[in-house]
């Protein structure tokens, strides 16, 4: 599909007021992949580069992975094959089509936005300025949209898709029964889930420790020196860090920096619910979309000359799936 742009920006008139004529932008096929990637990939954990992004996926694709096995034998002068030891695993990522359609009064705007921009012109219709907020606001809920559906989505909701906690919860995995995490016992909690971790995995480079925000902060404030401050009871929960936290320094210490655990990096996903965990490979969790096919279209619409009415449009077309490569590598945290 041809790529189509009709952008007609607003020209000054002889008599200090502002001829403009109605915006109506159109993206499609290669250029839209521009602003779905804006939309859908600027999301926390997607933009962080944590989990694999398979692009370009028209409907399905298989994902394989290689478990090599035990392949090292002892020597004869007879070849004797190992290869039964290579285990080829496959799992289908499958995307789902989704959509956002707005209609927005303009009055609604004029004041803040598009008066200002026409320098009080008897037109009304749509300013360049206006038509690029409306694609960063409506990128930025999409992409929280993504995030929330990657990791907690399900697919018979409504706008989401089965995100890797639905995957993992209905496979095969090493669970680890979740409590209400605090900065008391944060330390603890996270020792059980790195403890499950598969001991073929636990030690790999692209090992992640995916918390949620309450873990992260409780994580954060327990290194601040708040573990032991805040352990009266219960010795299981015991901290070496101190009163003072990290070299003394209390609260002050983090500043937004990377966080490890036992030698493994943890990110805090934004879309994890509260008192969840995910500890897997990067290259074990994938998520997947169309960024350059023709199914995906950004439109910006501005109906007073076809309608007659002071409506403008908004059009959003992309796709989005999730999967996990073998389930029995990761760690639930739930």
């Amino acid at each position: 599909m041809s790529n189509k742009v009709n952008l007609r920006n607003i020209t000054p008139g002889g008599s200090g007021t502002s001829v403009a004529s109605p915006i109506t932008t159109t993206y499609e096929g290669s250029f839209a992949g521009e602003y779905i990637a804006a939309a859908i990939l600027s999301g926390n954990t997607l933009a962080s580069d944590v989990i694999t992004i398979k692009p370009n996926v028209k409907y399905k694709q298989v994902v394989k992975k290689l478990d090599w096995g035990s392949i090292v034998a002892d020597a004869t002068c007879d070849f004797s094959s190992t290869s039964d030891a290579i285990t080829l695993s496959e799992r289908v990522l499958t995307v789902e089509e989704f959509q956002v359609n707005l209609q927005m009064c303009k009055a609604d705007y004029y004041s803040d936005y598009i008066g200002q921009e026409m320098a009080m012109s008897a037109y009304a219709d749509l300013p360049a300025s206006f038509a690029d907020f409306l694609i960063a606001q409506v990128a930025s809920k999409v992409a929280e949209a993504v995030e929330n559906s990657l990791w907690k989505g399900t697919t018979a909701t409504a706008g989401e898709f089965d995100g890797i906690t639905t995957i993992l919860e209905a496979s095969t995995t090493n669970d680890v029964n979740a409590v209400t995490v605090t900065s008391a016992n944060v330390i603890s909690e996270l020792g059980r889930i790195v403890d499950a971790i598969p001991s073929s995995v636990y030690g790999k480079d692209d090992l992640y420790l995916y918390v949620s925000q309450n873990i992260g902060r409780a994580y954060v404030r327990a290194l601040g020196g708040f573990a032991a401050l805040q352990n009266v009871a219960g010795a299981e929960n015991v901290s070496d860090i101190g009163a003072n936290g990290i070299n003394s320094l209390g609260t002050t210490w983090y500043n937004g920096g990377a966080l490890s655990f036992d030698g493994v990096k943890v990110f805090v996903a934004n879309g994890l619910a509260d008192n969840t965990a995910v500890a897997a490979q990067k290259s074990n969790l994938f998520f997947g979309t169309g960024l350059l096919e023709d199914h995906n279209e950004v439109r910006l619409i501005d109906t007073s000359e076809t309608l007659g009415d002071q409506n403008v449009r908004m059009i959003l077309r992309y796709t989005a799936g999730a999967q996990v490569g073998v389930t029995q590598d990761c760690v639930l945290y739930n």
